[in-house]
């Protein structure tokens, strides 16, 4: 919102009164550019900045028809937060099909394009996440023992930039 308001004659209004009162050129020219400087001031809109749109990265080791399911269930879960994909997130889905040497690259390319999160679909997967990067928060969709894994420093207190869900069992 402007902070003052306009009240100034349109900048060619003020250049024909100019040269029909006779003045000097100069000082025509000089009020018909300071006139138009003014209205380009009141003129300046204020854009909206647009939104930034989450990016999550999702990295499975698997191909997606594989854990088409648990997929699904996580974007009806962030639909029930009100994350919407294509509307105000943006989700990079990768995937490794079971060709597990391709991980380490596929989590560099997530790091490259700066997502704000990688959720990893596995322990292979969380690890190669965990190689690429050790500031985008890291979530493990699964792990059956992140600590004895080396992902987190225990279970209260993850540490680092690792958290997830673990399955506890007893063996």
């Amino acid at each position: 919102m402007p902070i003052f308001k306009c009240v100034f004659s349109s900048p060619l209004a003020l250049w024909e009164r100019a040269k029909g009162e006779g003045k000097p050129m100069k000082q025509t020219i000089t009020t018909f550019a300071l006139s138009a400087m003014l209205l380009a001031l009141c003129l300046t809109a204020h854009a909206q900045q647009p939104k930034k749109i989450p990016r999550i990265g999702f990295l499975a080791g698997v191909s997606p028809s594989t854990i088409s399911a648990r997929t699904e269930a996580f974007r009806r879960g962030l639909r029930e937060l009100e994350y919407v994909e294509g509307k105000n997130i943006v989700i990079e889905w990768r995937y490794a099909d079971e060709k597990l040497d391709r991980l380490n690259d596929l989590a560099a390319e997530l790091v490259r394009l700066k997502v704000e999160v990688i959720v990893s679909a596995a322990p292979t997967v969380t690890r190669s996440v965990k190689e690429s990067t050790k500031t985008i928060p890291l979530v493990m969709a699964f792990d059956d023992d992140p600590v004895g894994n080396g992902f987190v420093a225990s279970l209260a207190r993850p540490g680092g930039n690792i958290t997830g869900l673990s399955n506890l069992s007893l063996r």
